[in-house]
């Protein structure tokens, strides 16, 4: 039987395949359909491999290694439970996005520099989560980044799209870098193995030094503040389907890159890497949705937005962390189960508004909130499902976003047992912090 991590890796072949249409066929309508029809199927496979990997109560990790990359190592790719769930999650949002470009491709100005980036990106993105070693996940990361750029860069004759573009790739070589040095203080003996690095020892200066390292890479890429200065500049710049997919699922596998490392990688947490965490995610919250407040063009809107949700997601990240230091596995798992049930909720609403917006861009022509008005009456559909996204991501019962945040909010109710008293002060106020962002998304 073939294992699950080939299958896997077999999509990802075909998606790499998949540019080649892309680059001969170009503009043509044929290349529209043949890419993001390949992409489409392709996706939905690869999710579904996912969710029966993870949803089979018999799976083991499997695990592959190619000859490729280093002479002396090769690259290693994993697949349990973690990656499984950032797989599905990737896959279904592939799949949501390219069913969406057979239709809105229509009205791409560019599609000969959009369509041969576009697998790559799916691939790219596949490919961290797979990864099972420092120099195969770096590559695929940059790889990820790169086809990215590519993208957003698909109008690079707009002024604004190209300083979108560069202050892209700086903030994604930034990120990159970042990681390179945190997987060399992981590291031991020249072996850059992830299973090496699961069993090495760290001392304390040297852990606060990696976590500090990975927040600064991974959360660059996923948009934690001050760091998601790229967003707002790169969602609108791209088209709207990536932008879905840059929000919906790129930024989710960042996160899926700090879970990997600083929850397994880095050994066992201690009670102040939780407080660093939730210090990051609530101010992140916060400051992600005071911005979106003061927007008016509806792409960045939506990507403020995102700033707001990876910081719901950062919280729960850093209850876990605090409440396992403490030995409290139950409040851990509640708080984790809370951050993973956002990234899948957080991946369908998004996705799902910046299709809306890219909806309500092609027929109008307009971004700016204070030129659109009564569309529900010419576009009853569009305001429907985008009706429903909104209520979602603000939250409102019985939607997926309230569903998700509750769960966060029954995590910080766990707080009384932390013993620290810098936790019992941080944690209520983080829980305010939530509540906070929560109201003004529905304002």
């Amino acid at each position: 039987m073939i294992p699950d991590v080939v299958l896997l890796l077999a999509g990802v072949a075909a998606l790499l395949t998949t540019t080649l249409p892309g680059i001969a066929l170009g503009a043509r309508t044929s290349g529209r359909r043949l890419v993001y029809g390949i992409a489409f199927l392709t996706c939905a496979a690869m999710a579904a491999i996912a969710l029966m990997h993870l949803l089979d109560p018999a799976a083991t990790p499997s695990a592959a290694w190619l000859p490729l990359g280093l002479p002396w190592q090769g690259a290693h790719f994993r697949l349990d439970a973690l990656s499984s769930f950032f797989a599905f999650v990737t896959g279904l949002g592939g799949a949501a996005a390219s069913l969406f470009a057979l239709g809105y491709g229509r009205h791409e100005r560019s599609p000969q520099r959009v369509l041969p980036f576009y697998p790559l990106f799916l691939a790219g993105m596949n490919l961290v989560i797979l990864a099972d070693d420092a120099f195969t996940f770096l590559l695929s990361w940059e790889f990820m980044s790169l086809s990215s750029w590519a993208l957003v860069m698909a109008h690079h004759q707009d002024r604004d799209n190209a300083r979108a573009g560069y202050v892209y790739l700086i903030m994604a070589n930034f990120g990159t870098l970042a990681l390179l040095l945190a997987f060399g203080l992981l590291s031991t003996g020249g072996d850059y193995t992830f299973d090496a690095m699961r069993d090495s020892a760290h001392t304390p200066a040297t852990a606060f030094l990696i976590l500090a390292l990975v927040l600064l890479g991974a959360g660059s890429k996923a948009g934690v503040a001050p760091l998601h200065a790229w967003l707002p500049l790169a969602h609108p710049a791209a088209p709207s389907h990536v932008s879905a997919l840059m929000s919906g699922v790129m930024t989710k596998v960042a996160v899926y890159g700090f879970i990997r490392i600083v929850f397994e990688l880095l050994g066992e947490p201690q009670w102040w890497s939780g407080f660093l965490v939730l210090l990051v995610g609530g101010a992140t919250a916060v400051i992600g949705i005071l911005y979106a407040l003061m927007q008016r063009d509806l792409k960045r809107l939506l990507a403020y937005s995102t700033v707001d949700n990876i910081g719901v997601i950062f919280i729960g990240l850093g209850l876990a962390l605090a409440f396992d230091a403490n030995d409290l596995p139950a409040a851990a798992a509640l708080a984790l189960t809370a951050a993973l049930f956002h990234v899948f909720n957080h991946s369908l609403f998004k996705s799902l508004l910046f299709f809306g917006a890219g909806a309500v861009q092609a027929s109008t022509g307009e971004r700016n909130l204070e030129n659109l008005g009564g569309l529900i009456r010419r576009m009853p559909k569009t305001a429907f499902v985008f009706l429903v996204g909104c209520a979602a991501i603000s939250a409102l019962p019985p939607l997926n976003g309230f569903a998700s945040e509750w769960l966060a909010f029954q995590a910080i109710l766990q707080s009384p047992e932390l013993p620290q008293w810098a936790m019992k002060i941080m944690v209520p106020a983080v829980g305010g912090m939530l509540a906070l962002s929560a109201a003004l998304a529905a304002a």
